[in-house]
């Protein structure tokens, strides 16, 4: 019987209940912390990275929006963490599903809009007409601009699913390959190991880059209703 390509992304269940729960927060206990003064060398390298990662998404921002600066640090090491762990076997990737990424990408990309509104209307409701519209093309252009702000956390979310499902999906094909080419040929299983490897090291850049596209996109929102 053939296994199902997509298999590694159904939701894993215990005792007939999803665990996608616990699957969520495992991230979070592999954050080192330290409970004495003097940080050792890794928590010292992590909180380097944070800080340049924040101090390049912070710096666009006003006072208002540098207040979002500890969801969005959270949201992309979340994103990150989450990512790496769905590379190691018989691992479940949590941002494979698209509910997920809609969960995220809905209350941030809704928490932006109503910031805009409650802060800065006229601008936020000027997005919807630029200035020299011509008069016939009024109803059409903000038709078309509601649309377009309604898709975003639609377009945020099918982003981060596609591009890690894709290169996952990938891995496996590759992987089953390899496999198969085992008792035919070694050189053919060589050259697919290679091929292997390097996907897997673009996985591994994937990964971060989708935790950084994701998270820095919902800062761009925020950037512009603030």
């Amino acid at each position: 019987m053939n296994e199902n390509l997509f298999t590694p992304f159904t939701t894993p269940t215990l005792l007939e209940l999803p665990v996608v729960v616990p699957i969520i927060l495992f991230p979070t206990l592999l954050l080192p912390t330290s409970k004495y003064l003097i940080n050792n060398r890794l928590i010292t390298i992590q909180q380097k990275l944070v800080q340049l990662i924040l101090k390049q998404m912070m710096v666009i921002h006003n006072t208002k929006g540098q207040t979002w600066s500890l969801m969005l640090m959270s949201l992309i090491i979340f994103i990150a963490s989450t990512n790496f762990l769905g590379l190691l076997p018989y691992s479940f990737t949590a941002t494979t599903q698209l509910s997920m990424n809609l969960a995220m990408a809905i209350p941030l990309w809704a928490g932006t809009v109503i910031t805009g509104l409650r802060f800065k209307t006229k601008s936020s409701l000027a997005h919807f007409l630029p200035q020299g519209t011509p008069t016939p093309l009024i109803p059409a252009l903000v038709i078309i601009e509601t649309i377009s702000l309604f898709i975003q956390p639609m377009a945020l979310a099918v982003r981060l699913t596609a591009n890690i499902t894709a290169g996952h999906l990938l891995m496996h094909l590759i992987g089953s390959a390899t496999l198969a080419l085992l008792t035919i040929s070694l050189l053919a299983t060589s050259l697919t190991l290679v091929l292997l490897v390097m996907l897997t090291i673009l996985e591994m850049a994937v990964a971060l880059i989708q935790a950084y596209v994701f998270t820095l996109l919902v800062s761009l929102y925020l950037h512009d209703n603030t």
